[in-house]
């Protein structure tokens, strides 16, 4: 029997992967995105109506519940942050691009860590629940020390200031290391700083989710988690006259299981809750 040379053997292996990859992408693939379309949720038909009939978005899309200064509507689950565009702008999608490292706040913009403190306390405030979390303040922001070193990196403290709370506030720590902590004066310069978090006292798994205070990469998710819209029920309950249990009973029928019983976390469309919340406890005086 004749053997097939080596370089011929190569050419058609590679031959037969062209031609696969070529039915895959050109041909299944397509067919399946056009196929997926069809479906409802999937393509096409995402749009939803609300209690007045009327179209009120995507449920793919995510929603802002807020009157026109920016505040929580009470009455209104409330969505996750997000920072496409100035919130679930679907032209303008995308992600706020800070890292764990991003804890000192810069004149132009506050770090990633003082954003997560900020909304942390502010859902706290709103559901009356502790807000507190590991590395923030009680007012809302990184607890991080510049440290002063009389060896540059180490030895003997001589300066701690707290980078995150500007003059006049008070800062978290009286002291750290036996020398009294000061509060950062805007504009000074403190880049020669050892950059030190300051854990606190918070609980490690703090009442607030983490979605409540964290935005997700796309900035249009319409979903939260099972967890923070239990956190809100009760609001929602008291600001609409109805039974706790009645809402919560609203959230399980809405919440979905992961995409193939094992990708992701189980969600809550807050889109579709809020019309569904609408249309069995409609708001008072409407």
């Amino acid at each position: 029997m004749t053997r097939i040379p080596h370089w011929l053997a190569q050419h058609i292996a590679a031959l037969r992967v062209v031609l696969v990859l070529t039915l895959l992408t050109g041909l299944a693939y397509p067919l399946a995105m056009v196929a997926a379309a069809q479906v409802p949720g999937l393509g096409g038909t995402s749009e939803v109506t609300g209690a007045d009939g009327r179209p009120a978005g995507s449920s793919l899309i995510g929603q802002t519940f807020t009157d026109a200064k920016g505040n929580p509507v009470k009455m209104y689950f409330q969505s996750r942050p997000s920072n496409a565009g100035t919130g679930y702008d679907a032209t303008a999608s995308g992600a706020g691009n800070q890292g764990p490292e991003s804890v000192v706040d810069t004149k132009d913009k506050p770090s990633l860590l003082t954003l997560v403190c900020g909304r942390s306390k502010a859902v706290g405030d709103l559901e009356g629940v502790d807000g507190s979390r590991p590395y923030c303040t009680d007012d809302g922001v990184g607890a991080v020390l510049g440290v002063f070193y009389d060896g540059g990196t180490s030895g003997r403290v001589t300066r701690a200031v707290s980078l995150n709370q500007a003059c006049p506030a008070k800062p978290f720590l009286i002291s750290y290391k036996g020398v009294r902590v000061t509060c950062a004066k805007p504009g000074a310069d403190y880049s020669h700083a050892v950059t030190v978090p300051v854990r606190g006292n918070a609980p490690a798994d703090p009442v607030v989710p983490a979605d409540a205070v964290t935005a997700s990469g796309s900035g249009l998710d319409p979903h939260i988690s099972p967890a923070y819209a239990t956190l809100q029920a009760p609001r929602i309950a008291r600001e609409r006259g109805v039974s706790t249990a009645g809402v919560r009973k609203l959230i399980e029928k809405y919440t979905t299981g992961r995409a193939l019983g094992v990708l992701g976390e189980r969600g809550v469309n807050v889109v579709e809750l809020n019309i569904a919340l609408d249309r069995t406890y409609p708001k008072q005086g409407a």
